[in-house]
């Protein structure tokens, strides 16, 4: 069984529950958002296709530095931009793809923004075709911006519920006690926490070891 425990630090079947529960409400909106304003289901599907990576975060993880309001938001829209340049500039779709991904880590890095969905919403747009391309550059912003902005919204609202910060702050933390910090340290420490991290005990434990290690070598 110890295989199919969560991976992530910090998570428990309570959160995961939850977790579902938003996603379903998230995704469900922005789906009927799309379907809305293109009046095609299977457009409508695929533009909310990369904003179920968006909701995974948002919901099962929100504590991410990838999963916090304006990577969400602003990685959607400069990847789905990269992915207008990329189908305008290149006609080879396979090309074109994958110069849209390229263009929407290198724009998310700049913007600080990094957001896994953003890959998706880069190919969609740069794959998307005649129906897509009609849309032009308000493409990135109706339906992509607005999509995300409502998962966002569904996000805001939903944590305020869940007992989950989010955004997330980190809290502030007393000095690490000298070295060595066993497992359960670790897992006490996740549970006063009380927020599912994108990062494995295990590592967790190996960075507090090595921060505390650091602390005897300071003059």
């Amino acid at each position: 069984m110890k295989a199919f425990t969560p991976i992530l630090a910090g998570a428990t079947l309570r959160d995961r529950a939850v977790a579902c529960l938003g996603a379903l409400i998230g995704i469900a909106a922005t789906g009927l958002v799309s379907r809305a304003i293109l009046g095609d289901l299977d457009l409508a599907m695929l533009l909310a296709a990369p904003l179920g990576a968006s909701a995974v975060l948002v919901f099962a993880v929100p504590a991410s530095p990838m999963g916090q309001p304006w990577p969400v938001i602003g990685g959607n829209v400069v990847s789905a931009l990269s992915g207008v340049v990329a189908a305008h500039l290149i006609p080879e779709p396979m090309i074109a793809a994958g110069a849209a991904v390229a263009l929407s880590i290198a724009a998310m890095s700049a913007t600080r923004s990094l957001h896994p969905a953003g890959g998706g919403s880069a190919l969609v747009a740069a794959l998307g075709g005649p129906a897509l391309a009609s849309h032009g550059w308000m493409f990135a912003f109706v339906p992509v911006g607005l999509n995300a902005v409502l998962v966002v919204a569904s996000g805001w609202l939903f944590h305020r519920f869940t007992g989950h910060a989010w955004p997330h702050k980190a809290v502030p933390t007393p000095v690490a006690p000298p070295p060595p910090i066993s497992e359960a340290d670790i897992e006490a420490a996740l549970q006063t926490f009380g927020e599912p991290l994108d990062v494995s005990a295990a590592d967790l434990r190996t960075i507090a070891n090595l921060a505390a290690a650091r602390t005897h070598q300071r003059p």
